[in-house]
């Protein structure tokens, strides 16, 4: 009896062997060749999944977004006081263990490649900035920010305050810990947060 294969899982298998050859050998490293290498396939079974290298990693760049959102979809649905929450979902964006921190290092090294190759993806739409405008828009609709806020600035600032800690927690792992990111996440909620009565 021939063999059921899961496409699906495959290419997100794929995917992650593309992860792997970018963390170990940079972009210049992720050929289609070292890619199937590493997922075990020879180059035609890889290329029955994707027929181009910016194809593969389109869908391997997609996969992080779809990772991530996957993980804050889990968080929306748990009945959580609104800050807890919001807590949750930013930890759920920064490198907090060894998948997420592979996550971003690959994220923000096809990041700078894109910049300099035509790559077909837009990297404008991470999701991120929409994310952060909803989660202000959400708390400032539930009465939960003070009343002197600019809310378009505030969406500005907790996006770049999620894309900062990001990149210092890649270089500073020590020093931008997991414990030092809740911190400072509290720390910026608290600061535009309505006073508890």
């Amino acid at each position: 009896m021939p063999k059921i294969v899961d496409h699906n899982l495959r290419k997100k298998q794929i995917a992650e062997a593309s992860w792997r050859v970018i963390l170990e050998q940079g972009m210049e490293g992720a050929t289609v060749r070292n890619i199937a290498k590493e997922a075990g396939l020879s180059l035609g079974a890889l290329r029955h999944y994707f027929s181009t290298q910016d194809e593969l990693l389109e869908f391997a760049m997609k996969l992080v977004m779809e990772r991530a959102t996957e993980r804050i979809e889990k968080i929306a649905v748990k009945e959580l006081p609104p800050k807890e929450m919001i807590l949750q979902i930013l930890m759920q964006l920064v490198p907090t263990n060894p998948e997420t921190l592979a996550e971003m290092e690959v994220w923000f090294t096809f990041i700078s490649y894109a910049r300099h190759k035509q790559v077909t993806m837009d990297l404008s739409h991470d999701g991120i900035y929409q994310g952060m405008a909803k989660l202000i828009r959400s708390m400032d609709q539930l009465k939960l920010l003070r009343k002197d806020l600019n809310i378009d600035l505030e969406i500005e600032r907790l996006y770049a305050l999620v894309d900062g800690v990001a990149i210092h927690a890649l270089m500073e792992k020590e020093r931008m810990n997991q414990e030092r990111m809740y911190e400072l996440f509290v720390y910026h909620l608290n600061s535009i947060w309505v006073e508890e009565q």
